[in-house]
């Protein structure tokens, strides 16, 4: 069974570069979503294995969906995919329950490592 991972980003080019990294590494991208109460809908639906998730977007952005996924399934597992310079938006998102971050621009190789470790794999 492959993993399912869910990516939230407002950046439809962004969701696209990084679902071709994920398939290409043998992960299923289960949904997309472009805003925080899409990915809290879509999560509840389709109960992903990992969330990687923006945190500047439109509406309740990155942080608060970040809260109100853990609230729904406190073991949720959730990936900051951040761009550079928001270190204190990366630091809120790890308090709020995120298990770990990479910074956009960032190297195939880096999301697949930082997945892995926050699976256990």
């Amino acid at each position: 069974m492959s993993i399912k991972i869910l990516i939230v980003d407002d950046a439809a080019f962004m969701r696209m570069m990084l679902a071709d990294i994920l398939v290409e590494n043998g992960f299923q991208v289960t949904g997309e979503a472009e805003n925080g109460e899409e990915a809290l809908r879509l999560y509840k639906e389709l109960k992903p294995d990992l969330v990687s998730m923006d945190i500047i977007m439109p509406g309740s952005g990155g942080i608060g969906a970040i809260r109100d996924i853990l609230k729904e399934d406190p073991q949720a597992k959730i990936l900051v995919v951040s761009a550079l310079g928001q270190k204190a938006l990366v630091k809120e998102a790890l308090d709020a329950g995120a298990k770990g971050f990479v910074v956009k621009p960032f190297k195939p190789e880096k999301v697949i490592e930082k997945i892995q470790n926050i699976l256990g794999e």
